[in-house]
């Protein structure tokens, strides 16, 4: 059976091209486009589709407010088709909205490049039709908060965290949940186009109790903090006089990901071995696998999201399935996961 994709974009060329690109893909039917956000809301009521891509400045109705209004049950997946340096708070607001992932135009002068972005768009959205819907009730990121045990012996250095599709949301439960006085930096690797992480950092930051910000080159991760790998670079962590150390923009590797998070797993497991804890979250493909096999190695522990709150449980089936796994926990769970083990 087709996926049945719905394409909204206020630019006719935009919308030609992008129904072109899905069109010519196995599987994949482009049952309709819009032209703003009322003529998506009404299409999606008539069409039914699986997937809808969606752009976020429209006139009459803007992406947000489609995201807005869509039902909690029954909705389609959504995928943000977006230009980084015009819309980027307004891309993390979607996944906050819970758009599923997100597909940056090259720029907005030079739409016929929107070619070249064809076989990222043509994944995200087969991954966005196999994604399960997670609710997202107000306050829900404070949901199982964790707690510190008093005179509980912490024996890790870094908590690393990777994680894909569906990770905007999860890692947002996950630092809600945290407590702020956690012995350990909490350092993040997420599939994101470049321009994207500055603003979610600083959303993060007003939801966690941790302090969170966008890693730089050289910056000293202390504890009771979280830093987010920036979009499009590597993040690898070392030893430093201050304790750990990112470095960012690391020597180009095999990885088809940008940042990678098995790249940032291995590091921390070369410079901190069973003081590391690696943490996988939702997301399409296998990227954390190698570095979950160096953390297990190196004699840290590794915890995986478990299938029933994962957006695509792919990243966290790899290792779970490779047996690297010292534990599975849902995302309203995995707080209080990393409290245990970190504590080990």
């Amino acid at each position: 059976m087709s996926i049945r994709v719905l394409v909204v974009d206020d630019s006719a060329f935009t919308r030609k091209v992008l129904r072109e690109v899905l069109t010519a893909a196995p599987g994949l039917e482009v049952v309709g486009v819009a032209r703003d956000g009322l003529e998506a809301l009404e299409k999606i009521e008539l069409l039914r589709p699986d997937v809808v891509t969606l752009d976020l400045m429209m006139p009459d109705l803007d992406g947000l407010g489609v995201l807005r209004a869509l039902p909690p049950a029954g909705a389609p997946r959504v995928v943000v088709v977006s230009i980084s340096d015009a819309e980027s708070a307004l891309a993390v607001e979607a996944f906050q909205l819970g758009a599923v992932d997100l597909v940056r135009k090259p720029t907005a002068l030079a739409t016929s490049q929107l070619f070249e972005v064809a076989e990222d768009l043509v994944a995200k959205v087969r991954a966005a039709a196999g994604a399960r819907p997670r609710p997202w009730p107000a306050g829900a990121e404070r949901a199982g908060a964790a707690a510190l045990e008093p005179g509980a012996a912490w024996t890790r250095q870094v908590v690393v965290v990777g994680t894909s599709t569906g990770g905007p949301q999860a890692i947002t439960r996950l630092l809600g949940a945290l407590p702020a006085g956690l012995p350990a930096p909490v350092v993040i690797a997420l599939h994101i186009p470049a321009g994207y992480t500055e603003s979610l950092a600083a959303r993060l930051d007003e939801a966690s109790p941790l302090g969170v910000r966008e890693a730089h080159d050289g910056l000293v991760l202390r504890p009771g903090t979280a830093a987010l790998a920036p979009g499009g670079q590597h993040l690898t962590i070392h030893r430093g006089p201050e304790g750990p150390v990112a470095r960012v923009g690391a020597p180009p590797s095999d990885s088809l990901y940008r940042p990678s998070v098995d790249a940032m797993f291995q590091s921390a497991a070369l410079a901190y071995g069973p003081g590391v804890l690696g943490v996988v979250l939702t997301g399409m493909g296998d990227d954390g696998l190698a570095g979950a096999q160096a953390i297990r190695a190196a004699g840290g522990a590794v915890l995986a999201e478990a299938e029933a709150s994962c957006v695509v449980y792919g990243m966290p089936r790899r290792v779970v399935e490779a047996g690297l796994a010292d534990a599975e926990a849902t995302i309203e769970r995995m707080a209080a996961a990393i409290v245990r083990h970190g504590a080990r």
